[in-house]
């Protein structure tokens, strides 16, 4: 077997993989729509995760042995339980160092390219973004009013919180700066 699915006698799962054994380990057992569903409201505000991801995971996770599913319910919705071999490799990945984080941020380009870009609709991008991250830190805080626990999602959603924030403070230091003229 390659490096790639097996370290150290363990199945070596990707974050995608990883954090459907997590949700699995944590709620127990979940439909590959479930999942999508709770990603969605998670995870899914920082760790991209398509519905078709979520259904290709549980297959090769289910043909690797560490998801188990049982019958299809309504709508040929099948539930998966984590086995013993998946919570060991759930808690392996968890204990690997996570290497560095990729940004991936459109903003980000937009920005850096903005030279090309006529000061207008460079102002009216930034004005969206704007509200787009006040929406979602809104959105946060609600969320935080009613967590009210001190847990691994609490602390997730102060970095949440914070990134917006932070982003928030960013866009409009950006919209205060002078551009140059703009080469179309």
């Amino acid at each position: 077997m390659s490096e790639k699915t097996v370290h150290e006698g363990l199945a070596v799962v990707n974050p995608t993989a990883g954090s459907i054994l997590g949700f699995l380990a944590s709620f127990g057992s979940l439909t590959g729509w479930d999942l999508d569903q709770v990603i969605d409201t998670s995870i899914g505000n920082f760790w991209n995760v398509t519905r078709s991801q979520v259904y290709r995971e549980l297959r090769d996770l289910a043909t690797r042995g560490l998801v188990v599913h049982g019958e299809p319910g309504l709508r040929d919705r099948t539930p998966y339980e984590i086995t013993e071999a998946g919570r060991a490799a759930l808690h392996t990945w968890l204990a690997r160092d996570p290497g560095p984080d990729v940004i991936r941020h459109r903003l980000l380009l937009t920005v850096f390219f903005r030279d090309h870009l006529a000061p207008d609709r460079l102002a009216e991008i930034l004005a969206a973004q704007r509200a787009e991250h006040e929406r979602t830190l809104a959105r946060y805080q609600e969320v935080q009013r009613d967590l009210g626990t001190e847990d691994a999602r609490a602390a997730t959603l102060r970095f949440g919180i914070s990134y917006e924030e932070t982003l928030i403070a960013w866009i409009d230091s950006v919209a205060a700066a002078p551009t140059k003229d703009h080469h179309p």
